[in-house]
Parts: C-alpha cells; sequence; structure tokens
C-alpha cells in the first residue's frame, strides 16, 4: 500500500482527533489536514501567500531525527566529561521509553544542577550544529511566512539563540525549564493548553489571521501543540522526503556564524561519542607525549617524532632569509616581524617550526601555566599601545617577532579586525596566513580554562596546520606620513582573507566575548 492511499485512510481519524482537539482550545474552524509528498509542491501550492507560518522544528526544518547530539553537547559544555559519559550510558534506556519519556530523561542528566546565569551553550555552542543540520529544502519553506512561528519539543534554552538569531524566527515555542534558587533543576514545565500566547502569535484579529495561517508537522509526529489547530491547513510531510533533503550551506545563513564556542569539533552522534570515551584515555597520553618530546628536544630531532605522533604541517612558500634593517637611531639590525590570523595559542610555535628557528611572541592572555611551558618565548602586552609599541619595537631589536594583531582567536572562516599598531614598528612585515584543522576536540575556548586549549588541540589524533607566507609588506610609509596606519592593517587583513579564502570583518575581542561568554574578554 502507497503512503498516499494509507494516508488518505487514515485521514477521517486524523480529522476527527483535530477537531476534538480544536472543542478543547477555541471555537475556530477545525484545521484541514493536506499531505503533500514533496516539499516543493507545497512551495508552489498552499505557501506562497501566507501571512503566519506554525512550523514544528523537529520535524519539518532539521534533516537528523535524533535529539541525542544536542543533549550530549549541552552535557559536555555546560556540565563535565562525567556528566557526558553518564548520558550516554543511559542513553539505550531513553531509545526503550516514549520520546517524550526520553527527553525528559535527557533533560534530568543535562540540566540538573546547572545554573541558569551561567548557562550559555545554548546560544555559543549549540547554533553551529542545529545550523548544519538544517535542510535547505525546510529552509526554504520556513521563509515563505511573513511572521513565523517554531514549536520545538527541545527546552527554549536550547533553542531560541538559533531560531531567532540566525534564522530570524518571530516566536519560539519551546519547554520551560523548572528553576529553584537560580539552578535548573532538570525538570520541565507541563505543557499549557490556555489562550494565552495566541493573541502574540495570530495578533488581536485571531480569526482573520487564522485564515491565512499555515502549519507544518511530520507524518510521523504527533500535533504535539494546540497551536496548529488554529492554522487554515496544516501540511505533513513524510520523513522519507525529509531525510533526502540537502544540507543548507553556509552563504545560505540568515545571518553569519563568525563566533562560535565548545570543546568538541565533531557531531557527537552516539557511534561519535562511543569513539571519543575509548579516545580520550589513549589522548591524553599522546597529548602528553607530544608536549614533552617538544619542550625537551631539539627541533631537528622532535619534528620527526611529532610528525609520526600524527601532528601534520604544511608549509607553502616559505620566506627567503630578508636582510636585517638597520634603524636611524641605532646600529643594531631589527628582527622580521611576522604578523598571522590567530587560530590556536600554538600559532608562534608552528612559525617557529616552519622557519627552523627561535621567534618571540607577543600574547595578550595566555595562561601562566602555558607561559612556562612555551618552547619559545612569550611577552604579555598590556593593552596600552605606547606602552606595548615601545616593548615591540624592543623584541625587535633582538631579533624575529610573531604577533597576532586580531588579539583572538577565530575558528570559522572569517578574521576579525587587525589592530593597526603592528604597521608602525617595522619595515619588514611578512604576513602569515595560518589554518588549522581538528577531528574532535577545538583547541580554543571563550567560557573555559584556557590553560587546557594546547592540551585539547593535541589530544586530536592528527590535528593539521596549513601555513602560508606571503609577500613582504613595507610599513615604512606610516612613519614618513604616507599611507596611515589603518590602510596597512586593512591592506594585511586583506592579503590574509585572499590567501585563506576567509571573509574579513570589522569585528574584534570584545564583540567575541560578549557573544560567547558574555563578558569583554578581559583577563
Amino acid at each position: 500500500m502507497s503512503t498516499e492511499a494509507l494516508f488518505f485512510f487514515f485521514r477521517i481519524p486524523l480529522k476527527q482527533l483535530l477537531n476534538y482537539l480544536h472543542k478543547k482550545v477555541s471555537n475556530i474552524h477545525a484545521s484541514q489536514f493536506k499531505f503533500q509528498k514533496s516539499p516543493s509542491f507545497v512551495l508552489r501550492s498552499g505557501l506562497t501567500d501566507c501571512d503566519t507560518l506554525v512550523f514544528n522544528v523537529e520535524g519539518t526544518l532539521l534533516k537528523s531525527s535524533s535529539l541525542f547530539p544536542y543533549f550530549m553537547l549541552v552535557a559536555f559544555e555546560a556540565g563535565s566529561l562525567l556528566r557526558a559519559l553518564v548520558l550516554f550510558l543511559l542513553y539505550p534506556f531513553t531509545c526503550l521509553v516514549r520520546e517524550e519519556m526520553g527527553i525528559k530523561m535527557m533533560v534530568m542528566i543535562c540540566f540538573f544542577g546547572i545554573k541558569k546565569a551561567s548557562f550559555r551553550a545554548g546560544s555559543a555552542v549549540l547554533p553551529k550544529f542545529f545550523l548544519e543540520d538544517v535542510g535547505i529544502e525546510g529552509f526554504e519553506m520556513m521563509r515563505r511566512g511573513r511572521k513565523k512561528v517554531a514549536v520545538s519539543c527541545l527546552p527554549r534554552v536550547m533553542v531560541e539563540s538559533f531560531l531567532r538569531d540566525y534564522l530570524e524566527v518571530d516566536i519560539v515555542v519551546g519547554r520551560e525549564l523548572k528553576v529553584v534558587g537560580g539552578y535548573f533543576v532538570g525538570l520541565m514545565e507541563e505543557k499549557k493548553k490556555d489562550m494565552s500566547g495566541l493573541e502574540a502569535i495570530f495578533g488581536d484579529d485571531q480569526k482573520r489571521s487564522c485564515r491565512t495561517a499555515i502549519g507544518i508537522n511530520n507524518l510521523n509526529r504527533p500535533i504535539a501543540h494546540h497551536f496548529f489547530s488554529h492554522c487554515k491547513d496544516v501540511y505533513l510531510m513524510s520523513e522519507a522526503d525529509r531525510t533526502s533533503w540537502h544540507h543548507l550551506p553556509r552563504d545560505k545563513y540568515t545571518k553569519p556564524l563568525i563566533f562560535h564556542d565548545g570543546r568538541l569539533a565533531l557531531r557527537p552522534t552516539p557511534l561519535s561519542t562511543l569513539a571519543m570515551f575509548m579516545w580520550v584515555p589513549f589522548g591524553s597520553c599522546l597529548a602528553i607525549f607530544r608536549i614533552i618530546v617538544a619542550l625537551s628536544l631539539p627541533n631537528k630531532i622532535s619534528l620527526p617524532i611529532l610528525t609520526f605522533s600524527g601532528l601534520r604541517l604544511k608549509l607553502t612558500a616559505k620566506p627567503k632569509g630578508s636582510p636585517s634593517v638597520l634603524t636611524a637611531k641605532q646600529n643594531k639590525p631589527k628582527g622580521l616581524l611576522y604578523v598571522c590570523n590567530h587560530r590556536t595559542l600554538l600559532d608562534p610555535l608552528y612559525i617557529s617550526f616552519a622557519l627552523s628557528k627561535p621567534v618571540t611572541a607577543v600574547t595578550y592572555s595566555l595562561s601562566r601555566l602555558s607561559e612556562l611551558l612555551a618552547p619559545i618565548r612569550t611577552v604579555r602586552l598590556s593593552r596600552d599601545r605606547d606602552q606595548d609599541g615601545k616593548m615591540m619595537d624592543k623584541l625587535l631589536s633582538q631579533g624575529d617577532l610573531v604577533v597576532c594583531p586580531e588579539g583572538t582567536t577565530c575558528r570559522e572562516p572569517y578574521l576579525l579586525r587587525f589592530s593597526p599598531l603592528f604597521s608602525e614598528m617595522s619595515d619588514n612585515i611578512i604576513p602569515v596566513a595560518m589554518d588549522s584543522h581538528v577531528s574532535m576536540f577545538h583547541g580554543t575556548t571563550a567560557g573555559g580554562l584556557k590553560c587546557l586549549d594546547p592540551l585539547f588541540f593535541l589530544m586530536n589524533p592528527c590535528p593539521s596546520y596549513n601555513i602560508q607566507f606571503l609577500e613582504k609588506v613595507s610599513g615604512a610609509s606610516c612613519h614618513d606620513g604616507g599611507e596611515s596606519r589603518f590602510h596597512v592593517a586593512n591592506h594585511v587583513q586583506s592579503e590574509l582573507g585572499k590567501a585563506l579564502g576567509f571573509e574579513c570583518t570589522s569585528l574584534n575581542r570584545k564583540d567575541k566575548y560578549l557573544t560567547l561568554a558574555g563578558n569583554e574578554g578581559i583577563v
């Protein structure tokens, strides 16, 4: 029996069920279900003129039918490795019960004891993984509504930022979590069936709005919210059509995803989570071994060993040895100034490996532990322009210097605004395009412990770095009244962006930390 015939057979019972729900919540005429096999057919017909669109997030927007990865991200990023392990061990039991009960179990494990004020995984971690799971067909369908109402079975704190900030959804209807003394207790509020939210969704003239309201739900999911009963039509799409959708490309995002936090680089499906927990003990030992080798052995010996352990370094266009420059004020040669974009705290170390010689790195907020363990010299800047300028000039007189003018790391394919201070420091500026790739853990964080950044990066099985040295840029014109220091900084940023294929932005460190951590990033 075909899907259309099966649906036609159950059409009358479904309509009777909807009429029953309708009598419980409203006097508006009952909705009429329409099943369309192809989402594109829905786009050509009922959704061409829609004032209000009510859609189910899990059933009509996301490709994956499993909610486990999102709860695992909450458990790991907002909780701890132990909490994530408990969730993983109990996950088989959540599969044996109804979906509603399984969600309640995962909510209890992930949210119990988490402080509400400090919970930022919903805005800093989850949006990236939600966006990567959005189907372009569902996204185009959602955009047909002038007013978009998203209905989710997940806690609202998990989905609201993703829907409002990145998909421009007007109203998010999700489950509320109970809070006692400022902490989540792991329980969800009961679903409300009153009419209090109808006015916000359908406006003052509910009857007129309902005549143009369209609902979209999944055929395999029950009509879990009474808002659907106030729609003129409710379209039910099949599970087979949803799984055949294509992923939403990054350039189609309503708002670019520039900042993202969290340690996990992989999507924590049950199988990948199992692989992660099996790798963590061995990966920790491997990271410690790599650190000991890098600190205790000279480069000629350590580099082959580190390469054999899985570290990868791809070098493009290594610069020729440029002659040192004698300044007018002193008869001492000044070193080269290497200006690179900032991917991880290991950027200067990889440049030192690529050049096969020691360099000095200036940093803004490197942890004391990282400073002690660094195999190259590091100098902390104060963010005072005059003082930092004198310090960098002194360091250049002693040798080559590496600076990351973004002032903070950015793991997405974007470049933050470059501070122009470096353009005044040297006539020999070498732009260096840096890109890193990891498969399991990110080596950067905005809200976690920064001293663990190198450890997490080195815990990856085969972390890789791509380094490209660009043509020398002169900063002498800044001293001679020529091009402004801002022009030189923007030029270097632009050249690095072209080499990497990254987009240049005017955002800075403060913007990143306000987005991800709720502070200005001052350490």
